[in-house]
């Protein structure tokens, strides 16, 4: 069945040379990349622009266009110039806006998290199902590849929370085990040395409060960032807690970590099933926990495929490429 082809012409309001440069991008080398991934053509002579191709993705490009121009607005100076991530982050928002179009937006808008530095949106439904899942439930599990934003989203569920007062601190936690590492010769104590490997923790929390904040605020034990192995004995009341990488724990970790929630408490648990660095022959307590609670009410799972991936568009080939491997091996 052959498609139709559209040719669309419209209007970017208001007219802006700078914007419409940055927009663009050098030698359009940004509307060179919508072109290629949407299979279309992009033509246009100071704001008025004309997109030539399949119905369907016509339309998906005058929207991505559209966004991207009123991102244009939203920063200033070189930091709002669109990046190639940005565009890549555009065109993965309008494919799946393409295949759910009757989403409410009023709930869209419900998954938008405030914080001080900015708007950070979903980019994908499932991380729109994922934002919302946190909001709604007091233990949720985000499952699936690196670069499918379920640490980053976390940790800013986490910040909106404390912003409206609705707890008291964020706890920040995983489990001292390495990517075929060891820790031992490492300088100072366990927690000391296992602090770089909470590293993406922090950059989510500097991204979002700010370096000064964030330190005054870890020194008043507001936010907490400490191992795993720390947690045992402890009863978390009034907290957001995450933790990270909880691929890594044991059955015997993942139930000891469950059962430190308290009153008025959250947690989100983010990881990886197919990253387990576990010595060989010891069970995931991530694989395990999915199996114990999947009928549990108030505990929400959200899995993530390689799809979802909002990094480099390479990575994103590169989750497919191991999946294929693992399915044939």
């Amino acid at each position: 069945m052959s498609q139709s082809v559209s040719t669309l012409d419209f209007n970017l309001e208001p007219a802006d040379n700078r914007r419409i440069a940055d927009l663009c991008g050098a030698l359009d080398e940004n509307l060179k990349h919508i072109e290629r991934r949407l299979g279309i053509e992009i033509s246009y002579r100071n704001n008025e622009f004309r997109i030539i191709g399949p119905s369907h993705t016509a339309q998906a490009g005058v929207k991505i266009l559209r966004d991207l121009y009123v991102e244009t607005a939203t920063v200033k100076g070189e930091a709002g110039k669109v990046t190639p991530q940005i565009v890549h982050l555009a065109i993965q928002q309008a494919k799946v806006l393409e295949q759910t179009p009757d989403n409410d937006p009023a709930a869209e808008k419900m998954t938008h998290i405030k914080t001080k530095r900015g708007l950070i949106k979903p980019r994908n439904h499932n991380q729109a199902e994922y934002v919302r899942a946190i909001l709604t439930n007091d233990v949720n599990f985000g499952v699936g590849p690196a670069g499918t934003g379920k640490t980053y989203l976390a940790v800013a569920c986490a910040v909106d929370a404390l912003e409206r007062q609705e707890i008291r601190r964020i706890l920040l936690t995983r489990p001292a085990v390495e990517a075929g590492e060891k820790l031992g010769f490492l300088p100072g104590d366990l927690a000391q040395k296992v602090d770089p490997y909470l590293r993406p923790l922090y950059d989510a929390l500097f991204e979002m409060l700010g370096f000064e904040k964030v330190e005054k605020l870890i020194e008043r034990n507001v936010i907490e960032v400490a191992p795993l192995a720390y947690m045992r004995g402890r009863t978390l009341n009034d907290a957001f807690i995450i933790l990270d990488e909880s691929q890594n724990t044991t059955a015997e970790q993942m139930k000891m970590f469950l059962t430190r929630i308290g009153f008025n408490s959250r947690a989100v648990i983010t990881g990886d099933i197919t990253q387990v660095d576990l010595p060989r022959g010891q069970k995931s307590g991530l694989r395990h926990v999915i199996e114990v609670l999947k009928d549990v009410d108030d505990v929400s799972f959200t899995f993530f495929q390689a799809s979802d991936v909002v990094r480099h568009p390479v990575v994103q080939r590169i989750v497919q490429a191991y999946e294929a491997f693992d399915e044939k091996s």
